[in-house]
């Protein structure tokens, strides 16, 4: 009995035998090896996509600058069936790369105005492309962009903010051009329907980024931007990038300082035109009423009111609250023109310029003649402007209000004054007495026209004449009789032998005239010395006088 226990315990020994040993160490061989492969692994991460488009499960990869950073191990629709959610296995290095700045895109073959990209993926097939980021903050769910972003979050540059009126044609991606050249893009476009506004996010890269200010001015450049107005006509061709697409550009207008540097994701209003931008500047302004009794078809909205030439200020509304009754003082039936005078446009000083001061100041122009009258600013498209200036005999002036707004004495534009001219002439003509008129000149045309019956027979007989073969036979005559003279005055030459005789003969015809003289002088003397003879005298004596 004794050897009871020791025989049980031997039998007990005899089972863990160390063959035992081998299993055990394979399980926790095994063991290891799958901690090893799961601690090998790289995060999950999960993708929304509207549609997955080219990707394929185990198949489609993830790329960072074109190195192999993931796989696609899932595609699956969501539970609204809205969207596409995308599982995929990242490799263990890439959890710095996941965080709330990082980006991804389906890299593919597109065609758009930047050219062709993604030509590689036409053999290899599509992948997802990871923009790494920088933020401090780890994510795993993310949201696939439809488009490349313009640039990485930590790009050098500045990122602002655009607010515009529902209209706006940009999309991400047009570019952002200063002075013609490209200097950033834009980021993304948002509409917001409880504002309704749109608001645009743009990047400007470095080192253009300083050209952005406080005072800076957003506008879309529509590429060819063709204006005729009272200005005249004007043509600007912005790059052509923005000619096919459109864009943005910017600028500070000419007559308003450089500012200070703008603040990142500061907000700018995004204008229509560069004129609007540079019309924006003008912020503080006084709103004032014309009551214009005459047409203002060609003004419209916008159109320029200047004092002398130089812009004073801006036509806000064409017509403005037509419906309210006017002054019982003027005409009720005026059209109101609302219009604003812009102190800004003298002096950048001016920016916190005075406005009762400016007001008072205006008051006392108007007791002095300042009136407002439409002029036309382009005769080819008929377009008009406000042109004010000082009259030398205007009607008194009048302080009056038309919905709160003060009055702006006016006076007939330049066509009313035409108008009433041309009346006034038609009057003139009316109170002329025509009938006499008309039969003095009937008379006249009477006698013109017997004069003209004169003048033809007149015509007729000189066409007869020289028609007449005697006259056509006339120059040949004269031809012959020129002709005859000319042979008669060569006889007469020099050498000739009538020339010789006529001289002899003048020779002794003046000795003739010469030997007569005598003759004449006695008969001059007595004119009967050839009757009687001639008593000779002879020579007195002197003598002296008697006394």
């Amino acid at each position: 009995m004794p050897d009871a226990p020791l025989r049980a315990t031997r039998h007990h020994r005899r089972r863990l035998s160390p063959i035992w040993i081998v299993p055990l160490v394979a399980v926790l061989i095994g063991a290891w090896m799958l901690y090893d492969n799961l601690s090998g692994l790289g995060p999950t991460i999960t993708l929304e996509m509207k549609n997955a488009e080219g990707i394929e499960a185990g198949k489609t990869l993830i790329k960072t600058r074109n190195v192999e950073v993931g796989r696609v191990e899932d595609v699956t629709l969501s539970e609204d069936m809205s969207h596409t959610i995308i599982t995929a296995r990242m490799k263990p290095d890439t959890e710095r790369m996941l965080n709330d700045e990082a980006r991804f895109w389906v890299v593919k073959p597109r065609i758009d105005r930047e050219g062709i990209s993604g030509l590689g993926t036409v053999l290899s097939g599509a992948y997802i492309q990871l923009l790494p980021g920088n933020g401090e903050t780890a994510q795993r769910e993310f949201e696939v962009l439809d488009q490349p972003p313009v640039a990485p979050p930590d790009a050098p540059g500045i990122r602002v903010n655009l607010v515009s009126q529902v209209g706006s044609s940009l999309r991400a991606g047009d570019p952002i051009t200063y002075q013609g050249f490209t200097v950033g893009r834009v980021e993304n476009t948002e509409f917001h329907p409880e504002e309704k506004e749109m608001r645009h996010r743009l990047y400007i890269q470095s080192p253009y980024d300083v050209l952005v200010t406080d005072t800076t001015r957003f506008w879309i450049s529509s590429g060819v931007d063709v204006r005729l107005d009272s200005q005249g006509f004007r043509v600007n061709v912005e790059s052509m990038e923005s000619l096919i697409g459109g864009g943005v550009t910017f600028g500070v207008p000419e007559d308003v300082a450089m500012g200070h540097p703008a603040e990142s994701e500061a907000t700018y209003q995004l204008f229509s035109d560069e004129e609007s931008a540079r019309e924006g500047t003008f912020d503080r302004y006084l709103e004032y009423v014309l009551l214009v009794d005459d047409t203002v078809r060609g003004l419209s909205r916008g159109d320029p009111v200047e004092y002398r030439g130089v812009r004073v200020g801006t036509v806000e509304a064409v017509p403005w609250r037509f419906s309210d009754p006017q002054p019982d003082t003027l005409n009720r039936f005026a059209i109101p023109v609302l219009i604003r005078i812009e102190p800004q446009r003298f002096d950048d000083a001016m920016a916190n310029f005075d406005a009762e001061d400016w007001r008072a100041r205006l008051e006392r122009m108007f007791e002095h003649g300042l009136r407002a009258t439409l002029k036309a600013g382009n005769l080819l498209t008929g377009a008009l402007f406000v042109d004010l200036n000082f009259r030398d005999d205007p009607e008194p002036y009048e302080a009056l209000t038309f919905e709160g707004k003060t009055v702006f004495p006016t006076t007939s534009g330049g066509f009313a004054q035409i108008e009433q001219k041309v009346s006034n002439l038609l009057d003139k003509l009316n109170e002329l007495e025509v009938e006499p008129i008309l039969t003095s000149l009937n008379d006249t045309l009477t006698t013109t026209r017997a004069t003209m019956r004169k003048v033809n027979d007149i015509a007729n007989s000189v066409d007869t004449l020289l028609n007449d073969p005697a006259t056509r036979e006339l120059p040949q005559n004269l031809n012959e009789t020129l002709r005859q003279t000319r042979d008669t005055l060569q006889g007469f030459s020099p050498d000739s032998q009538g020339y010789r005789e006529l001289n002899d003969t003048l020779s002794r015809l003046e000795s003739l005239m010469r030997d007569l003289q005598p003759v004449v002088r006695t008969l001059s003397e007595k004119p009967n010395a050839l009757i009687f003879d001639r008593e000779e005298t002879r020579d007195p004596q002197p003598r002296a006088p008697s006394q």
